[in-house]
């Protein structure tokens, strides 16, 4: 189980779920018509600006001594790796602005921000879950799809995955002791109401 939870953990790391939701964008609403070369080239500029930049800064703060763990379990060594996070995210917002994105998908990344700022200041006193509110601004996307008209295809069978994998997570992070059950839950609702709401914003 233990072991089981820490693969689960790492599949669903909070530098990777932007990337997911970026890819249920293109693919399960209508920018699926897009050219597959644009698309994936979007999604690998997505991966280094929210995964691979964020990572490699963990991994400099580590060397610096700013951070002992690269897990972040620590609440005392999350500032910094969160604020390195949220500037990436908005870098993001600011590529999608420049390759005509919706703004339903550019504000994902907003609402992604804004639950990154959330988390920021709730750890300075008390361990928010990292981990559920990306998996609960995943869900946000998928019913963001799927209620405004964008949807390629019926997103009834996505939003149940996303919503029994968040499940999974979250039975993992506390198996794991790395959080509680109400951790857990403000995580989730923290990411979910982020994004949903960011996410309904057009301009």
């Amino acid at each position: 189980m233990q072991k089981t939870a820490h693969i689960l953990s790492i599949i669903f790391s909070p530098m990777l779920l932007p990337v997911y939701g970026v890819a249920a964008a293109l693919w399960l609403s209508l920018l699926v018509y897009l050219p597959l070369g644009t698309r994936l080239a979007t999604l690998t500029v997505v991966f280094i600006m929210t995964c691979v930049i964020p990572a490699g800064g963990v991994l400099l703060l580590r060397q610096l001594g700013v951070v002992r763990d690269i897990g972040l379990n620590n609440r005392d060594e999350r500032t910094a790796p969160y604020l390195i996070t949220g500037v990436c995210y908005l870098g993001c917002m600011i590529y999608l602005i420049k390759v005509n994105a919706p703004s339903w998908l550019v504000m994902f990344m907003a609402g992604a921000a804004l639950a990154v700022a959330v988390c920021v200041t709730v750890n300075l006193k008390w361990k928010i879950s990292g981990h559920m509110t990306a998996m609960g601004g995943l869900i946000a996307i998928l019913c963001r799809i799927a209620v405004n008209g964008s949807a390629a295809v019926n997103m009834f069978w996505p939003i149940i995955i996303a919503v029994v994998l968040t499940g999974m997570v979250g039975t993992a992070r506390i198996l794991l002791d790395r959080h509680t059950l109400l951790q857990v839950i403000a995580g989730t609702a923290n990411g979910f109401i982020c994004v949903y709401l960011m996410s309904a914003i057009t301009y």
